[in-house]
């Protein structure tokens, strides 16, 4: 019955033309904040393509990720739900598999009628439960896990760290994010008469530090390892821009949201470049979380638009059924919101109450945080810090021992929250 209605509502959204919007989720893995060209950023930093999503759409100069560490920020980014709510804390986690319980974006989005293709870097679980295919997707190019994977070595080795089509293993050539970007044009040109969600987690710019040396000789920073990172970031820019020209020339623009961000904040070992932000990946400080966050919607958001409302990467879940005028699943508990009235200056009050992170589990003392308006409280590895973001973005001023109260209620807050969770998936 399921099957049957799949392949009737195409035809029923074909009878009201344009009504659906496409959808494009780029995601970047590890990329610095300050690795992108549309906001601060250092000299050697260019991203054409990335700053045309900013310059044609929307910039979030608050945008988050729910966890500094890339599995667990998916697993939110699907869901629509703080990932920790059913127990999925860390990278490791993904291990044991997105839980079967968990209703995703893809399933949603297909049974209303689109095509639905993950095309990069699963991370959410490879036994066959589990697999892209049996979570709401048409369509997979990829690998099922775990963390990075190597950009030139694409032949068969096992079940985890093999290049798939669909559920079948293959030995591919070229270097991967390229393929990334082909076989995720190849999906949209496949599909460009019908609503598209194509889901796109370049494994880019997450180790090994690999790329062409042509690409590599433009750079000529100090460090060699540099060179190679702003190369990766190059090719995977290109590849955005690829995708663009796609929409445009198959006249999609228009009606595609297409949203970028990154999992996480920049790693410490690839020479990631987080600006003035505090820390790196692994960590609960800024540089471990705000990343670049990028939408655009020509036909919805205003071009050149810049926010700074806190939002965070489980608001895609909301952001997209929104856009797509769908009502989620009912009783499903989310804790996605829909961004647009914050891009579209509709918005008369914070999109979030509070925004949370735990990172290492449920009755940790240390790897959480909470940030509510200018205000945020954490635990890294020590004790308890405070701070104001909108005065100390850096994070370098602790003002916890000045502000017992501001401390006393946003950890009251925080423990709320805390104890909605579960315990983790997987045992250590």
């Amino acid at each position: 019955m399921k099957a049957l209605f799949k392949s009737l509502v195409p035809l029923m959204v074909a009878a009201v033309a344009g009504a659906a919007p496409n959808v494009v989720l780029i995601v970047s893995d590890d990329q610095g904040y300050a690795d992108i060209s549309c906001y601060p950023h250092p000299d050697e930093v260019q991203t054409p393509n990335l700053d045309r999503i900013a310059r044609e759409g929307a910039r979030m100069t608050s945008g988050y990720a729910s966890c500094p560490v890339c599995a667990p920020t998916r697993a939110g980014l699907l869901t629509g739900r703080y990932q920790q709510r059913f127990g999925f804390y860390t990278a490791s986690d993904s291990r044991a598999g997105l839980p079967r319980s968990e209703t995703t974006l893809a399933e949603i989005l297909g049974d209303h009628g689109y095509a639905t293709g993950a095309l990069g870097k699963w991370h959410l679980g490879y036994a066959p439960p589990y697999h892209p295919l049996e979570r709401g997707f048409d369509t997979f190019y990829g690998f099922l896990g775990h963390g990075g994977h190597d950009y030139f070595d694409l032949a068969i080795s096992d079940d985890v760290r093999s290049i798939y089509r669909d559920r079948s293993p293959i030995d591919d050539t070229g270097y991967l994010t390229r393929n990334i970007t082909k076989e995720t044009i190849a999906f949209i040109e496949e599909n460009r008469d019908r609503p598209l969600f194509a889901y796109v987690p370049y494994n880019a710019v997450h180790n090994p530090l690999q790329a062409p040396q042509d690409y590599v000789r433009r750079y000529s920073s100090p460090d060699p390892q540099r060179n190679t990172y702003l190369a990766m970031l190059a090719i995977m820019d290109e590849g955005v821009g690829a995708i663009l020209d796609t929409l445009d020339r198959l006249n999609l623009s228009d009606n595609t949201l297409v949203i970028f961000l990154s999992d996480n904040g920049g790693a410490r070992g690839t020479t990631a470049n987080n600006g003035g932000l505090r820390n790196f990946k692994h960590s609960v400080y800024e540089g471990g979380l705000r990343v670049p966050f990028l939408v655009r919607w020509p036909e919805r958001i205003p071009a050149g638009t810049v926010s700074d409302e806190p939002v965070i990467s489980i608001d895609v879940f909301s952001t997209v059924l929104a856009a797509a005028g769908i009502e989620p699943p009912s009783g499903l508990q989310l804790d996605s919101r829909d961004i647009l009235p914050a891009l579209t200056g509709q918005l008369d009050r914070p999109l979030h109450e509070a925004l949370y992170w735990n990172w290492i589990g449920k009755d940790s003392d240390t790897g959480w945080a909470i940030r509510k308006g200018r205000w945020k409280l954490l635990a890294d590895k020590g004790g308890i810090e405070l701070y104001d973001l909108r005065a100390d973005l850096g994070e370098t001023r602790n003002l916890a021992p000045n502000q017992p109260m501001i401390v006393q209620t946003l950890l009251a807050e925080y423990k709320s929250w805390q104890n909605q969770l579960r315990p983790r998936i997987r045992r250590r």
